[in-house]
């Protein structure tokens, strides 16, 4: 758990250290995570994930570190646990997704 406060502590700083904290509501947060999502997506538009993939690789970490580091901003806004709310997601997707019924399947959980 250090090594995420750390780079919590990171993302802080680099914030701080430009006076943006102003500007990140949870709101602007929420928005700015659809977006750079949206320009995650966008790589891979008319190619094939594995021509994105390796095409694209660098434009690929560069927007999905910009998802992240939206979404730790906004979980740290909010005071949440990054470990603890992924944790109580993964049970709740245990109990939504038995293996038994999901292994090798897409379905949606109320389709299993």
């Amino acid at each position: 758990m250090n090594e995420l406060n750390d780079l919590m502590q990171k993302v802080n700083k680099f914030r701080d250290d430009r006076n943006w904290r102003q500007f990140h509501n949870e709101k602007d947060l929420a928005i700015s995570i659809n977006l750079e999502a949206s320009e995650l997506l966008e790589l891979f538009q008319w190619q094939t994930s594995e021509e994105t993939v390796e095409e694209k690789l660098p434009e690929l970490k560069e927007e999905l570190a910009d998802v992240l580091i939206y979404a730790f901003m906004l979980a740290d806004n909010l005071d949440l646990d990054i470990k603890e709310i992924m944790e109580a997601k993964l049970k709740l997707d245990e109990l939504k997704y038995p293996v038994e019924k999901s292994k090798n399947s897409n379905k949606k959980y109320d389709e299993l």
